[in-house]
């Protein structure tokens, strides 16, 4: 492969890693804090350097940039779909404390 693709190589396994632990923090955590808009520029943007990594035939380049964009994919899910647990709790919490009050128990 040689030195060029080694570095590619690496690069493109770091670039894709790095999303990792914010999937895995959309997980545990949801996704308040990250935009539909900063993820959809996101994913837009990973889409075309797949795109000029295919048109290049730089293999590197589209393994990391498909794998980026299906993490990118499954935290826009996660953001649309998960609620924490803790939030969830809490939600539970404050239904029950309101029944209480308004059964007076």
């Amino acid at each position: 492969m040689g030195l060029v693709g080694d570095i590619g190589t690496a690069a493109a396994i770091c670039t894709t890693v790095a999303f990792v632990p914010q999937v895995l923090k959309i997980r545990r955590q949801g996704g308040a804090d990250l935009s539909y808009a900063m993820l959809a520029v996101y994913f837009i943007g990973v889409a075309l350097w797949f795109a000029y990594g295919w048109m290049l035939h730089a293999a590197a380049m589209i393994w990391a940039n498909a794998a980026t964009d299906l993490l990118v994919a499954l935290a826009i899910i996660l953001k649309a779909t998960y609620t924490p647990r803790a939030a969830s709790e809490q939600r539970r919490a404050s239904t029950r404390a309101a029944e209480s009050e308004f059964t007076g128990g």
